[in-house]
């Protein structure tokens, strides 16, 4: 099957980020299967005659590949669907709990699955730069600090794109991040625990998404900086996640496979 034969689903195809995608997949010349949404109503401006399913087994019997930015409380309900159906799954919900983040990596044994919480191309080399920094400065001599801002409507923080930035140093310096994770300081904390990443988050206006990683010693710091500009970034990695996987045997799968970079 060439990429504009595949066929893409939608979930929650009326929102902000799913008007962006049925943009983005009908640029790259691939099928607009359809899509899911809890009030038709609202899918107003969508292309006329456009599938609606009110839930996911609808879209995935329909769909080669389907992109879901939806809500964590919908991921056991999609993986199941989903993987009935064989129908591979590009995944960027964040948040997940251990039983949620089980039923992905159980149906990733039948279908493809590429999961991120941030499908830029920017974030995801930060992300392995963070790695690369975390393991060539020692943790006892470079302070690591992350920090993210994002829109006054965001609901969670640290945001999920800090949380993977942090795990990323975690794993070049050898550690569980929820061991040395430090967030929300405040009143009479102590001294900076050796070792320790930090988390600070920042919610104001309508910015889309910035984040900072700073490492630093008493001699120098290195920061590594990335901004988003337009939702529609997101929008592209992911249709570009979804066109790269199609092809791909049954699995889990980060952006980092996506943009071919070498393990690490």
């Amino acid at each position: 099957m060439t990429e504009h034969g595949l066929r893409i689903g939608i979930a929650g195809i009326t929102g902000r980020v799913g008007r962006l995608l049925v943009e983005e997949v009908q640029a790259a010349g691939a099928v607009l299967a359809g899509g899911t949404a809890r009030d038709p109503a609202r899918a107003a401006g969508l292309p006329e005659g456009l599938a609606l399913f009110p839930d996911m087994a609808g879209l995935a019997a329909v769909s080669d590949v389907v992109i879901d930015f939806t809500h964590a409380d919908t991921v056991i309900p999609h993986a199941q669907a989903l993987s009935n159906h064989g129908t591979a799954w590009v995944l960027g919900t964040t948040g997940l709990s251990d039983a949620q983040q089980a039923a992905v990596h159980q149906a990733a044994e039948k279908i493809g699955i590429v999961h991120a919480a941030n499908f830029s191309a920017g974030v995801t080399l930060v992300r392995r730069l963070a790695q690369m920094m975390g393991q060539a400065l020692p943790a006892e001599s470079y302070d690591a600090e992350i920090v993210d801002m994002h829109h006054r409507q965001k609901v969670d923080a640290p945001s999920g794109t800090a949380l993977a930035i942090g795990e990323a140093v975690a794993k070049g310096r050898g550690v569980v991040l929820a061991d040395v994770k430090e967030s929300g300081r405040d009143g009479h904390t102590g001294p900076r625990k050796p070792g320790a990443i930090g988390f600070a988050a920042l919610r104001g206006g309508q910015i889309v998404g910035e984040h900072e990683v700073l490492f630093t010693s008493p001699d120098e710091q290195i920061t590594l900086t990335h901004r988003a500009f337009d939702r529609r970034v997101f929008a592209t990695g992911a249709v570009r996640a979804a066109l790269w996987l199609h092809t791909r045997a049954a699995g889990y799968y980060g952006m980092e496979e996506v943009l071919g970079l070498p393990p690490c």
